[in-house]
């Protein structure tokens, strides 16, 4: 009996042995696929800019009006930037693309717009844009930035629009809205561009007031995901981004003495890149980039009066940066943010230079006409 039990029991080890190493196995297999790092999302494919037609004056400033679509804004014959305020929910792709109006700057041809539009990485980084990502209203947090979960930003209408010679400026209404169309925040956007001699490209003011209307609002997020900020076309040369700060908001392993550089710390052979800037308020700061061998600056002023301590993103090497201010409103409050925008063609400026732009700009009325 103890035989029969014992050849029972060794056939019952080289019956179920293979079917235990396979099932290790498929264990194995399955460890290793849940270690795998998923797949990156595909980015959207970018969304094409139409080109500017012919300028309906060539002299001194102009705009030119795509009806539910775009504003041009011209000078002297050139298309200079472009509002895009298209509000468009028939198709998916429609929708993404015109989730929140922004502002396209072109390049010295007025051919081609040097800032990202729609798709590419981070299709949410557009031109010259605006938004918080943590916007909390009666204890939920809700998602203005990236337009998370159907949330838009709708451009409703123009309350101005104003050009002459030297200058133009128009006004935008723009409700931001939940995914289930109540309104949380109603702007008013103006952009204000001046005459500046080339290199030059655009000289804008950027002035902006919301007001809380659906409750109490916290306006917050990070440097990275909230503020005003400005977003270079998608192709530029990644290895030849640099930035320039005020010379006491530069920190080691940076250079002080240097000017524009490469955001990034080299040590041991390893490169690793600036992810914070430590100062708040800074009165600047300022981006060289290149986009189809080409060299632009822009720099981002703040305005003395906007909230204090504002802090700064502007060291990512594919070219967006900007300030990102908080605040909390009660319901009917309105918060007022002022920028300036210089955007040139060529070899950047000296950080000397940079702080006298700055040392103007504070000098503006608030109108924003520039000195």
């Amino acid at each position: 009996m103890r035989i029969a039990l014992l050849a029972l029991t060794i056939l019952g080890l080289f019956a179920t042995g293979p079917l235990y190493a396979a099932d290790a196995s498929k264990a194995k297999t399955a460890d290793a696929k849940a270690a795998e790092p998923k797949a990156a999302k595909p980015a959207p494919p970018a969304a094409t800019t139409p080109p500017p037609g012919p300028a309906p004056s060539d002299k001194g400033f102009c705009f030119k009006d795509t009806p539910g679509e775009y504003l041009d804004v011209y000078l002297d014959g050139r298309a200079v930037a472009r509002y895009m305020y298209a509000n468009d929910t028939s198709t998916p792709q429609r929708a993404h693309e015109t989730f929140k109006p922004f502002l396209h700057v072109f390049d010295a041809e007025g051919k081609m717009p040097i800032t990202k539009g729609p798709g590419g990485q981070f299709t949410h980084h557009r031109g010259i844009f605006f938004g918080w990502q943590k916007i909390g209203l009666d204890g939920k947090k809700y998602n203005l930035w990236e337009m998370g979960g159907g949330n838009r930003q709708v451009h409703l209408k123009f309350l101005a629009q104003t050009a002459a010679a030297d200058q133009a400026s128009f006004t935008s209404q723009v409700a931001w809205n939940l995914a289930d169309g109540k309104t949380v925040i109603d702007e008013s956007r103006t952009l204000t561009f001046h005459r500046r001699p080339a290199p030059a490209l655009a000289l804008i003011d950027f002035s902006a007031t919301v007001k809380a209307v659906a409750g109490d609002l916290s306006l917050d997020g990070d440097p990275e995901h909230g503020g005003i900020q400005y977003r270079a076309a998608d192709q530029v040369d990644r290895k030849a981004t640099q930035y320039c700060l005020p010379k006491d908001a530069v920190e080691p392993p940076l250079d002080p003495s240097a000017e524009f550089q490469v955001m990034a710390e080299t040590k041991d052979g390893k490169t690793a890149a600036i992810t914070k800037i430590a100062k708040t308020d800074l009165p600047w700061a300022a981006e060289s980039y290149v986009l189809d061998g080409k060299t632009y600056y822009v720099q981002e002023m703040s305005h003395p009066d906007n909230p204090k301590g504002t802090r700064w993103s502007a060291y990512r090497d594919y070219g967006r940066f900007g300030a990102f201010p908080k605040a909390e409103l009660k319901n009917g409050e309105t918060l007022t943010v002022r920028y300036r925008f210089w955007v040139s063609a060529g070899p950047a400026p000296s950080r000397e230079e940079l702080q006298k732009q700055w040392d103007a700009y504070a000098k503006a009325p608030a109108a924003g006409a520039a000195q």
